[in-house]
């Protein structure tokens, strides 16, 4: 979801430097909150782990330009079912800046669009989850519906803010319109085929079960709420 080089410009990309501050400024609370629930360890390891399966999902994982940006299989909501939100804010904007430093330098004047358009539906996404899966239901005993609404919420919030961008930069042209509604029609498959990948990693983690206790992954992995 990389908003191409050049869709915003000039004095309107000032819009994405406040943009990304805000999200930003919500996962360092929420970062906070976890350091005074879980420690400073359960912080710095998850966030880890995710920056490198951010890096992987962006750098690794198949992706192709569709219309006014690409298309990734970014798994925002596996991350947040495996690491909790804080962990896996830091991962997304985290994995998006070493890309950008190292192998895609170009992206880094969209970094805070960017990071506006994976963190603000994962703040979603923690919303959502709070309404959709009881609060006595572990994250690895989650049906595919929950895991639907998890994941809709997620890639629904990156079309939107992608078209958002494009349309606020490019304008309401026929043209930009068509891109973005061609982006928007690729990333249904996203929607389909994340879910499915949330059920086989929770599947997979029901086999750790020597994790229950560890500050690498989120308590609710396991534990009722």
């Amino acid at each position: 979801m990389h908003i191409e080089p050049g869709l915003v410009d000039g004095a309107k990309i000032g819009l994405s430097y406040a943009t990304a501050t805000c999200a930003l400024g919500v996962g360092a609370f929420e970062s906070f909150r976890l350091v005074r629930s879980r420690g400073v360890v359960a912080l710095l390891s998850r966030s880890a782990i995710a920056i490198a399966a951010v890096f992987v999902f962006f750098q690794v994982f198949p992706h192709t330009p569709v219309g006014v940006s690409e298309v990734h299989l970014i798994l925002g909501s596996t991350l947040f079912l495996l690491f909790g939100v804080a962990p896996a804010a830091i991962g997304l904007a985290g994995g998006l800046l070493i890309q950008g430093l190292f192998f895609a330098p170009f992206d880094l004047p969209q970094y805070g669009m960017n990071v506006t358009t994976l963190l603000v539906p994962l703040f979603g996404v923690a919303m959502v989850a709070r309404k959709v899966i009881a609060p006595n239901t572990p994250y690895v005993k989650i049906r595919y519906r929950q895991a639907l609404a998890l994941s809709s919420t997620y890639q629904a919030g990156i079309v939107a803010w992608v078209g958002f961008w494009a349309l606020y930069g490019g304008g309401v042209g026929a043209e930009n319109l068509a891109s973005v509604a061609s982006f928007s029609g690729a990333y249904l498959l996203v929607i389909l085929v994340e879910p499915l990948a949330d059920l086989a990693v929770l599947a997979g983690a029901k086999s750790l079960h020597r994790l229950r206790h560890s500050p690498v992954v989120d308590r609710r992995l396991f534990n009722p709420a």
